[in-house]
């Protein structure tokens, strides 16, 4: 009995250290990349901000579309076989990213890449939760969401320091973490198949949902350029419905659709899924928006670019790890809704305080303080709400749908962005486009607060709570 039990101790410890190094590299790519973007327009031509915004979309929509379908297709033929095939794509278009000759080779290899990251992310939270006793899971969850926190952390910095040295090393970084992640996985990673049979996940439905998220994307970053009355922002916009039309009534009838509408009949996941892509509609213009306003605005090099913006991320992975009491104390809700209140706080003072001349410890800093304590709470909160209240047997795909939102809201964060930033002319109309953006932003995590404090959210559990029949959430705490 001891020496089985310490054999699934370490098959547990592998399984975690091999996941977290494939989640670490997806999150850090986010991070690394929005401070390259200024060296990608000198390194392609002077490429203005809307054509390098689809290095960051394509990836983020190929992601958001892919998300459910790979995490299907895990359930179906294997978490483990996933999470290796999704390492290798993701290792391989990294590689490619790095030998890009022009911008369209990027954006193409960028997609790639997300299909890699699209198969690893779902499948690493399977393996994870399949892999820890019941009672523990809350606490993996967190640390899970945690090691995106680290990876914001280290990101800035890091990115910084590769992108002095050259752009290309962004992508070339995440080559030999894959590679030791693929041989270590390929022998120590256990398995599991918890939906064996059934029809396959609906492609045509991932392919609505790409083309719909794409032609959003396009009406809101062309509208700067082509005006939101002409036809060619109408139409971009015009279709985005149709194919969002399309693609529910194809969920709603297909027999594995891209998103289970059953899924959504379960309060706490709901809540928390759309809280959390509202949140991420504001971290994703909080974060383009930083590293253009230190390197264009301010003047910064991509190492001090970095290095400004390092201090919030890092407060996320502490507030992370020592975040269960308060959640079990306040709820899930409040706490979440308090981490969305601050985070429009950080984006109002930041609109309120900044101006061209350099003031960074009075003026930038705290509010990126402000903003990484406020990702702290609600973030980690939410994925954990919302991966809490599925059933083991759809941990693949339940967690795919809610990243799937983030990933949304990320695209829609960006183009946003470009949309209000547009081409400014001199530092005054600059700094009037990005007063514009953080108070966008901030509406948008308002409106993530209110979410969270629906009066749905209060009546259901979310970290800490216990799995019931049907995947109900079942409160083991005080709301």
């Amino acid at each position: 009995m001891t020496v089985g039990k310490s054999n699934s101790v370490a098959s547990g410890r592998a399984t975690t250290w091999i996941v977290s190094a494939g989640v670490f590299v997806v999150n850090l790519d986010l991070f690394i990349v929005n401070v390259a973007v200024p060296a990608l327009s000198s390194s392609f031509d002077g490429a203005s901000l809307a054509s390098l915004s689809w290095v960051l979309n394509a990836y983020a929509i190929v992601f958001a579309a892919l998300l459910v379908v790979a995490g299907r297709l895990a359930d179906r033929y294997g978490h483990r076989r996933g999470f290796l095939i999704g390492l290798a794509v993701f290792t391989a278009a990294s590689a490619l990213c790095a030998v890009a000759p022009g911008a369209g080779w990027l954006i193409a290899a960028r997609a790639l890449q997300a299909v890699g990251a699209a198969t690893l992310m779902p499948t690493s939270l399977a393996l994870l939760l399949v892999n820890t006793p019941a009672e523990r899971r809350s606490r993996a969850i967190r640390g899970w969401a945690a090691i995106g926190g680290i990876a914001a952390g280290l990101g800035p910095v890091a990115g910084g320091l590769l992108v002095e040295a050259d752009w290309r090393w962004v992508f070339l970084v995440n080559v030999p973490v894959g590679v030791a992640g693929l041989i270590a996985g390929a022998r120590l990673l256990p398995d599991a198949r918890p939906d064996r049979e059934g029809p396959l996940p609906d492609l045509a439905g991932a392919a609505l949902l790409t083309l719909g998220i794409g032609a959003l994307a396009l009406g809101l970053v062309k509208a700067g350029a082509w005006g939101w009355s002409s036809p060619g922002v109408l139409g971009a916009l015009a279709t985005a419905a149709v194919l969002g039309v399309a693609f529910w009534l194809r969920s709603a009838r297909h027999a594995s659709p891209v998103v289970e509408l059953s899924l959504l009949r379960i309060p706490a996941f709901t809540v928390a899924t759309v809280a959390a892509l509202f949140f991420t509609v504001a971290f994703a213009a909080m974060l383009l928006t930083s590293v253009l306003w230190c390197q264009q605005v301010w003047g910064y090099s991509a190492i001090r670019t970095g290095l400004a913006i390092a201090p919030g991320p890092l407060v996320v992975p502490v507030l992370a790890l020592t975040l269960g009491p308060v959640v079990q104390r306040f709820g899930a809700g409040r706490t979440a809704a308090l981490g969305c209140l601050l985070f429009a706080a950080g984006l109002v003072w930041w609109a309120l305080a900044l101006g061209t001349d350099p003031q960074y410890a009075t003026a930038f800093l705290p509010g990126m303080l402000i903003n990484g304590i406020g990702v702290g709470f609600a973030l980690p909160t939410l994925v954990g709400a919302a991966a809490a209240a599925l059933p083991p047997q759809r941990f693949a795909t339940g967690s795919a749908v809610t990243t799937m939102a983030r990933q949304t809201g990320s695209v829609l964060g960006v183009a946003v962005i470009v949309t209000l930033l547009g081409e400014p002319r001199t530092t005054h109309a600059a700094l009037i486009g990005f007063r514009h953006g953080w108070t966008a932003a901030a509406v948008a995590a308002g409106i993530a607060a209110v979410v969270a404090l629906s009066p749905v959210s209060r009546r259901v559990c979310m970290p800490g709570s216990r799995v019931g029949a049907g995947g109900t959430a079942v409160s083991s705490s005080s709301p």
